[in-house]
């Protein structure tokens, strides 16, 4: 399958990217106003008192900044940061494991914390509660439960879907923080930084042009500019120009708005197979080959943000903004 290059989702070819862009401190992170406003005031409080922050929920669109923030959440408190994902925590006895390695004050990082176990789920609420583990120990009528004392830690989950963690689970996080979409501004900003750490010259429109098609997300601009950067230095271009953005961005099927070739699918199949809707999820999937999950998740986000798609009870409709950006006329207009 071709590589989509404005996907959010966390890829393996970007892991050396990562790793060196992403911001250690609250000062050095771009964008997230209130969150980080939030964030500054419970770290302040919780170092006053010596305690650990409280246990901390980022939900948010793939891309955001989710993962970057629990580790600056670790380096502000001056802590460890351990971290782990719901899909590899599958039995019990592994997250009694991880839990039992915490230091005092550690931050733990559960990625993806809406795909735990429920199992592994109910060991983790007198762990976040009560700061302890209950161990069943032997079996059968011998079978006795053990309490285990854990040293006061913060968990940080990530998830990008915050409505499937239990009421539960989602209770016990203290500090709830929504990511949002960047702005264009943002956006630019983190080009900027991410260009001059890779030793690359270019210029402010080529940044905004970079930055305007990355659908509000920096992942996608960190991955869009490593590209244009690799077709100007081929191409033999010293600093990235406007010109060069635009011939870069369209060979890699990235078009004004920020679409890719799989935006187009859905929402032309949408256009042209249904009239523009409504049409149903489980539909769409399979008219343009995708998981439906994939495109809850992935595509549709930013499709609503900008208003071309809407979800109705009965179905996903194409709005007339949508028409206008392919040039097609409005059915009964």
């Amino acid at each position: 399958m071709e590589e989509r290059m404005i996907s959010g989702e966390y890829q393996l070819s970007d892991q050396e990217i990562d790793q060196s862009l992403r911001p250690e401190r609250l000062n050095q992170y771009i964008g997230q106003e209130k969150t980080k406003r939030n964030l500054s005031i419970f770290i302040e409080a919780a170092k006053m008192r010596n305690e650990p922050l409280d246990h901390t929920l980022l939900y948010g669109p793939p891309g955001l900044g989710k993962t970057t923030l629990a580790s600056i959440i670790a380096n502000e408190m001056e802590v460890q940061f351990r971290t782990t994902s719901g899909p590899a925590i599958e039995r019990a006895g592994d997250l009694a494991a991880i839990l039992s390695s915490l230091e005092p004050g550690d931050v733990l990082f559960i990625d993806e914390i809406h795909r735990l176990p429920r199992s592994v789920e109910e060991v983790l609420y007198p762990a976040m509660e009560d700061f302890c583990l209950d161990i069943v120990v032997g079996n059968g009528s011998s079978a006795r439960s053990v309490r285990l004392d854990l040293p006061p830690f913060t968990l940080v989950g990530a998830t990008t879907r915050a409505g499937l963690l239990s009421a539960p689970l989602r209770d016990r996080f203290g500090v709830h923080s929504r990511l949002d979409f960047y702005d264009t501004a943002a956006l630019c900003s983190i080009v900027e930084r991410t260009a001059e750490i890779f030793h690359v010259a270019i210029k402010k429109d080529a940044a905004v042009e970079v930055a305007r098609r990355s659908r509000g997300t920096p992942r996608i601009a960190n991955r869009l500019l490593k590209r244009v950067r690799d077709i100007a230095q081929v191409e033999g271009e010293e600093t990235i120009s406007k010109e060069m953005t635009n011939k870069a961005l369209e060979m890699l099927q990235v078009d004004d708005k920020g679409l890719d070739f799989i935006d187009h699918k859905l929402l032309l199949g949408i256009i042209d197979g249904f009239n523009g809707g409504p049409v149903g999820l489980d539909t769409i999937a399979a008219t343009i080959g995708e998981e439906s999950q994939t495109i809850e998740d992935v595509y549709e986000p930013f499709l609503l943000q900008i208003g071309l798609l809407q979800r109705t009870p009965r179905g996903r409709v194409v709005t007339p903004k949508a028409y206008d950006h392919f040039q097609r006329e409005v059915p009964g207009t």
